[in-house]
């Protein structure tokens, strides 16, 4: 662990990931991905991604998730530096949600979560006994879906089957849960209701560490307290939401004059009308 990292570790509230000049590029055409980013995410800390198209909030995200490696830099995720560790075992620790995600249809709920335990696409039957059975329910209880254990994973809702993966990515006590577009393609209803229960969760694990990689400031929870802006692969700005959701650092970040509100910790944003 580097002499930073170790200072970090030892902040009273704990580093979960501290990235040091972390390049990336291309492997095939040397193209340049990433490019000099410096990140410390704090246990606790709600964090906001937010860029363009083609920013680099995905390989961002992958780094964080140790799914894969900088091309040049340091990559320290729950102390454990990229390429000094059995990244299996790191990722066994870190929640991870994308709407990509492999899941059977067929699968009700509640097994779904229970692949969490185990990492696996199918279930392990023999490595899930009352305890684990048990936890399972808890999770979709505490994500508000309990009622949803039995429903076939296929014909759940977007938002309920958001709600689910997320259940099942906290089935390994994660210090840090990425999420990756979760409110994707979710109507309005259910979005509103992922958003409640991602703050229900801030409320319920003060020491839960989350990255939501998102296109819409709508979608931020009123527990998002950091953000993280990205253009070109470059940081523009980061830090507490106050200082970093401004119209002129949007404005900057997407490329068009973009105006933003907040009221009762939600956010909003928007363009004004060109006239000719």
């Amino acid at each position: 662990m580097t002499r930073q990292a170790a200072e970090q570790v030892e902040d009273p509230r704990g580093a979960v990931v501290v990235i040091d000049d972390v390049v990336v590029r291309r492997h095939t055409t040397e193209h340049l991905i990433l490019d000099g980013i410096d990140w410390t995410v704090r246990a606790g800390e709600h964090w906001a991604l937010l860029g363009g198209n083609g920013a680099g909030k995905t390989t961002l995200l992958r780094l964080l998730g140790a799914l894969m490696h900088p091309t040049t830099g340091t990559v320290e995720v729950l102390g454990a530096r990229l390429g000094r560790v059995d990244v299996r075992d790191l990722r066994a620790r870190i929640g991870h949600v994308t709407t990509a995600q492999r899941v059977p249809e067929d699968l009700t709920a509640h097994t779904v979560v229970l692949t969490g335990h185990t990492g696996t696409v199918q279930p392990l039957w023999r490595r899930y006994d009352d305890e684990v059975r048990e936890r399972a329910h808890g999770l979709l209880a505490e994500l508000g879906v309990k009622e949803l254990a039995e429903r076939p994973y296929g014909v759940c809702s977007g938002g309920q089957r958001a709600r689910i993966l997320i259940a099942r990515a906290l089935m390994a006590d994660p210090a840090l849960l990425l999420l990756d577009e979760p409110f994707n393609a979710l109507d309005l209803p259910s979005r509103e209701d992922l958003i409640e229960a991602l703050f229900q969760l801030a409320e319920r694990r003060p020491r839960l560490a989350t990255v939501t990689v998102t296109h819409h400031l709508e979608e931020l929870s009123p527990a998002i307290g950091h953000a993280l802006l990205l253009r070109e692969g470059r940081i523009l700005a980061q830090g507490p939401v106050a200082r970093v959701l401004t119209g002129p650092q949007l404005t900057a970040c997407f490329g068009r004059d973009i105006t933003v509100t907040r009221r009762d910790g939600r956010w909003s944003a928007y363009s004004e009308r060109r006239t000719v």
